[in-house]
């Protein structure tokens, strides 16, 4: 259910005025903000598009924070508020800033009596939302929450690996840690880490934990692509695996490396690593170490899978002898990198391919393109019927125009909560086979799952070729694709780096100054 918030909500007294259930047990809030925002897309993420979790409801949303679960009773939770958003284009500063207010405001009043008072914070946050006209709004946040708790509260964030790790933002936290893996199989226990360190170092007010940890903060700039830092391949795999060797080292508590966001055009976007832990030295010597090693491989990070322009993928996907599915990565508007959704310029040249629309043509699904219109148009036609239709292009117009689509409407489904209601509209072909299907939602929907497809009425195992706007493919269309290429398509989040021409990051970066000389990759100690 997407909430829009209220600055004029009542706080609820279960987070504000219920005293501690076990004085033997330490106080924790939940609070944070969370999306992928690309300043290099026109979309703009206000109320709608964010999921609002207040009280029980937030509680809820952590599988091992629920009844039952052992971490439920090791702690009493306070839940505040969190915000959690589908990646897209910047924030909007008033829905950011009446987010920031209710979370202060909340926290205020749990810190005014003692026996509210929190011991610890576990921060939920992404690191990588941009708002509109700022800088570094996790910092901005964290720092006003730090503001209203205070030095002793031990606060812990669980963050993206493409988030980022500014100084403000390592200092206003006491612990940090991230993903270890992309596509991010380990979400749920990067959470639940966080939270663990949390409790490990604040023990109980009747046996106080050890307390803060020393941080060696590296900041190494370079700055790519998520489809080139796949966990799957080279030279992530091993220098992310490396993490498990050091944080089993003596005085080491935790280690993580940030890749960072490559389509948020601000100074802090770069990669960070990040060793925290009882012995400075030691974890000042392995964030030295895996900085050097990251730094050293920057010119090894190489796409997830084969690319190439739409053309060439397009013509590889046509072959007689191409393995069916064959997928093919839209990665230029990928929604969940914070693409706009409804970028045409895949489409409009997909519908003008005779290859993909005459008589012989494969079965090929084109997922999506989100135009409320156009499904109403179709829903208005009925099942069955022609139709021709304008869509696209209602945000992100700055690539191509709306695409004329001319077909039979095939399937007419609710979609699901993401999507809204869903039309299919077949272009060319036979009755009963080839001709391209492109899907029409009401609202902004990746496709990473059978089950996405499924609720448009259509099984990508039975296509031929499957275009999806996406960057590597999520674990489950992995394991479907039996061929596929990421092609380089323009977009909010376009893979060609070197051509959204960034004017905030700090320079020299790595890819854009290629020949920087070696960096001072000595950590600073926080």
């Amino acid at each position: 259910m997407r909430t829009p918030i209220d600055s004029t909500v009542q706080t609820s007294p279960l987070t504000t005025q219920q005293t501690r259930v076990d004085k033997h047990l330490p106080r924790v809030g939940i609070c944070g903000m969370s999306i992928e925002a690309s300043t290099y897309s026109p979309h703009r993420s206000g109320a709608e598009t964010f999921t609002l979790r207040r009280d029980d409801d937030l509680l809820g949303y952590y599988d091992f924070l629920a009844k039952g679960q052992p971490l439920r009773t090791a702690a009493d939770w306070v839940p505040l508020v969190h915000a959690r958003s589908l990646p897209g284009g910047s924030v909007d500063p008033a829905f950011y800033d009446s987010v920031k207010a209710e979370t202060v405001q909340r926290l205020r009043e749990v810190m005014a009596n003692p026996d509210t008072a929190l011991d610890g914070l576990f921060f939920d946050i992404h690191g990588a939302m941009n708002v509109l006209g700022r800088f570094d709004a996790e910092a901005d946040l964290a720092e006003a929450i730090r503001q209203v708790v205070g030095p002793d509260v031990l606060i812990s964030a669980s963050m993206d690996l493409h988030g980022n790790v500014s100084r403000r933002l390592a200092q206003a936290c006491d612990m940090l840690t991230c993903y270890r893996m992309a596509p991010h199989e380990d979400y749920v226990l990067t959470k639940r880490r966080g939270v663990l360190k949390l409790l490990s170092r604040l023990g109980t007010p009747a046996n106080p934990g050890p307390g803060r940890v020393h941080k060696a903060w590296l900041p190494v700039p370079i700055l790519l692509p998520g489809e080139k830092t796949s966990t799957r391949i080279e030279p992530a795999k091993s220098i992310y695996a490396d993490i498990d060797w050091v944080e089993v080292q003596p005085g080491v508590l935790d280690a993580s490396i940030w890749v960072g966001y490559a389509w948020g055009d601000e100074p802090r976007n770069m990669a960070v690593v990040e060793v925290e832990g009882d012995d400075e030295a030691t974890c000042a010597r392995q964030a030295k170490r895996l900085g050097e090693r990251l730094w050293a491989a920057r010119r090894d990070f190489v796409f997830v899978a084969p690319t190439g322009t739409l053309e060439q993928c397009v013509d590889a996907a046509v072959k007689p002898e191409a393995k069916r599915p064959f997928f093919i990565s839209d990665s230029g508007d990928n929604p969940t990198a914070g693409g706009a959704g409804d970028v045409t310029w895949t489409l409009e040249r997909l519908l003008g391919d005779s290859r993909l629309t005459g008589p012989d043509a494969p079965t090929t699904v084109v997922a999506s393109v989100f135009d409320a219109l156009g499904v109403a148009a179709c829903r208005e036609a009925g099942l069955g019927a022609t139709v021709a239709l304008e869509v696209g292009a209602q945000v992100d117009a700055v690539h191509a125009g709306p695409a004329h689509v001319h077909g039979v409407v095939e399937h007419l489904t609710a979609g699901d909560e993401t999507s809204g209601p869903v039309a299919v509209v077949k272009v060319g072909a036979s009755p009963d086979r080839g001709g391209l299907r492109v899907i029409i939602t009401t609202r902004r929907k990746p496709y990473h799952t059978l089950a996405d497809f499924q609720a448009a009425g259509l099984d990508p195992r039975q296509a031929d070729i499957v275009v999806v706007k996406i960057g590597y493919l999520e674990p489950e269309l992995f394991e479907m694709a039996a061929d596929w290429l990421l092609a380089l398509t323009p977009g909010g989040v376009d893979q060609d780096l070197i051509r959204l021409n960034p004017q905030s990051i700090t320079r020299p970066m790595y890819p854009w100054d290629e020949d920087m000389a070696d960096p001072d990759l000595t950590p600073v100690l926080l």
